[in-house]
């Protein structure tokens, strides 16, 4: 196993817990299983942590920024909170995939998981965040 995926409904977004190396076939097969949640759930959050990955992953960020993400924003993805593997390859990864999505959806990166969590609780409509 290398990626658990699921909605959290008590925080109105979708959690990635990546593990251990990635190849690009394994973020492929990741990548697809979160999109099914999202479009799943219609959410537009997502929360992806990386602090178990070892490795880089950089040999994914261009199928992620030409393949995986037109089809997230399509299903409605806007905000992802991206938290970094405390490895140097696999920090540059994230560098890297930021740098190729642009601008089509809001992306932080952030070192510690309380940090992506009030960031996406931040940025999330009153109405949502009233239910929390």
């Amino acid at each position: 196993m290398f990626l658990a995926s699921a909605y959290d409904a008590e925080n109105g977004w979708v959690y990635n817990n990546w593990f251990g190396s990635q190849t690009l076939e394994s973020v492929q097969q990741g990548a697809e299983a979160c999109l099914e949640v999202l479009a799943a759930t219609k959410c537009s959050y997502l929360l992806n942590d990386n602090r178990l990955v070892a490795g880089p992953w950089s040999q994914a960020t261009e199928w992620i920024a030409t393949i995986w993400m037109p089809r997230a924003v399509a299903v409605g993805l806007t905000h992802f909170a991206h938290i970094i593997s405390p490895e140097p390859l696999a920090r540059l990864s994230a560098e890297n995939m930021r740098h190729r999505i642009k601008n089509a959806f809001r992306m932080q990166i952030f070192e510690e998981l309380a940090q992506a969590e009030a960031w996406l609780k931040q940025i999330q409509p009153k109405t949502l965040a009233t239910k929390i």
